[in-house]
């Protein structure tokens, strides 16, 4: 995408905005006639739906469930595989998505779900409880304990089943970095070393961008998980959830302080400019050009990204492993354990409309066996959550990157695990918006964050820190 085609801040969130509302029509309309059509609505049993995200450069899912589909239906006579990939962004995703199982007409028998969105989604009826199946499935075993948690409701029963894992750190290219005059390998060892380097890019090599990090309400979860809890994690026991009285964080300086490092690259003029960072493609423009084609030095991003410039990707690179290097997120100040990292994952789910629930769940047992699972978790640049999967050679020699994304596992954070998580990272959005351009100091921003926290929890459910 040239990135003349961008335009400004206010035009973005309008353009969002008209986008969004777009799908809700469209979704609702497809709706109405359908259950106008069929009275109860709902497809046949003999059909199974499956709905999930295809969006950019990564379409290693949609190529998978094709795979899966062939095979199912030549083991299953009479049995429909329908897909249903829906290309849009996440937060687009999400919308469409809750708005098709709100109808039985429209509602998918498979879905593919977000490990932050299972508990809400489960607590509004979407998902059916999955442990009877399970219970019967020999290949669960074979599921990491920490993996299986990320598929459970908060009534403690298994909605989704996991399909891998993720960490996130700094990608940065060697060769911008060696033009520089930056020391390859590279680890930082605080904020301040990545905001330098940062800074000695921009000095020595004008046209290059810096560094990247998502921000802003377009961006959705990508922003606030890639973006803002990777640094709000890296400060001292900072957090938004404070697990052990239940209660939110609000008054944080580790809020305001990481609020402050989106402001040194917006506003220092270290990363895109707010433009950019604010359409809905940003992310497939720094993996399918800025990155490939040496725009940007330094991105912070997840361990997927390679997926899409490997031979099977969807925008080979075949030197990506020599021009691209790695480096963990360091922690604010340096304080142990001197990095961090988030993780998050994908599972597929079976929706509680459908009216073959043993046919939608077997259709997901055999996406997420050994090998189904094996040549997702390669061709998708995934942390194995299967342990016949991690230990298998095929696997661990798949991508020159997956030692080192595993490794910090041991160091990562997830997101608070509740029905209401949703809604405050749409406020976390807000509030990097709001700083990046430049309408709010991060100070004002945090108490405005602070504000909207109390009207979706309440006072009861929150703690000062």
């Amino acid at each position: 995408m040239k990135r003349s085609s961008i335009t400004s801040p206010s035009h973005s969130r309008r353009r969002l905005a008209t986008r969004v509302l777009g799908i809700t029509a469209g979704v609702m309309a497809t709706a109405l006639m359908a259950t106008g059509c069929s009275g109860a609505g709902g497809s046949s049993s003999n059909t199974i739906k499956v709905a999930y995200e295809k969006f950019g450069n990564f379409t290693q899912l949609d190529d998978h469930l094709k795979a899966v589909k062939k095979t199912f239906e030549k083991a299953n006579p009479g049995i429909t595989i329908k897909l249903e990939p829906i290309a849009a962004q996440n937060d687009d995703y999400y919308t469409k998505l809750a708005l098709m199982e709100r109808a039985p007409a429209t509602a998918p028998d498979v879905i593919y779900e977000d490990t932050f969105k299972v508990k809400a989604d489960a607590a509004a009826g979407y998902l059916l409880p999955l442990d009877s199946y399970t219970k019967k499935w020999a290949d669960w075993s074979k599921f990491y304990d920490n993996a299986k948690e990320a598929g459970v409701g908060i009534d403690g029963k298994t909605y989704g089943i996991p399909m891998g894992t993720d960490t996130r750190a700094l990608w940065y290219n060697k060769d911008l970095f060696a033009k520089a005059g930056l020391p390859v390998p590279w680890q930082p060892k605080t904020w301040d070393d990545v905001l330098a380097a940062a800074k000695t890019v921009k000095s020595k090599l004008p046209g290059v961008v810096p560094l990247n990090v998502y921000s802003g309400k377009p961006q959705g979860e990508g922003s606030t998980m890639q973006g803002f809890e990777m640094l709000l994690y890296g400060t001292p026991k900072g957090t938004l959830y404070d697990a052990s009285s239940k209660k939110w964080v609000s008054g944080s300086k580790n809020f305001t302080d990481s609020l402050g490092f989106i402001k040194d690259v917006y506003q220092g003029n270290l990363g895109p400019t707010p433009e950019q960072a604010l359409d809905t493609n940003a992310a497939t423009v720094v993996t399918g050009d800025w990155l490939p084609k040496s725009k940007l030095a330094i991105d912070l991003d997840g361990s997927w990204v390679s997926g899409s410039w490997l031979s099977t990707g969807s925008n080979p690179w075949p030197q990506w492993s020599k021009v691209m290097g790695v480096a963990a997120m360091p922690t604010q100040d340096g304080q142990a354990p001197g990095v961090n990292s988030m993780s998050g994952g994908w599972t597929l789910a079976v929706g509680s409309k459908t009216k073959n629930p043993q046919k939608a769940f077997d259709f997901i047992a055999q996406a997420l066996n050994k090998k189904g699972s094996q040549s997702y978790d390669i061709a998708a640049s995934q942390i194995a959550v299967r342990s016949d999967v991690a230990t298998d050679p095929a696997y661990v020699n798949s991508n020159p990157t997956s030692k080192f994304f595993s490794s910090l596992v041991k160091d990562t954070h997830f997101r608070p695990a509740t029905t209401d998580y949703s809604q405050i990272s749409n406020q976390i959005t807000v509030a990097m918006e709001s700083v990046m351009t430049g309408q709010q100091s991060p100070k004002e921003a945090a108490a405005a964050y602070d504000t909207a926290l109390a009207g979706i929890v309440g006072a009861k459910s929150i703690t000062k820190k």
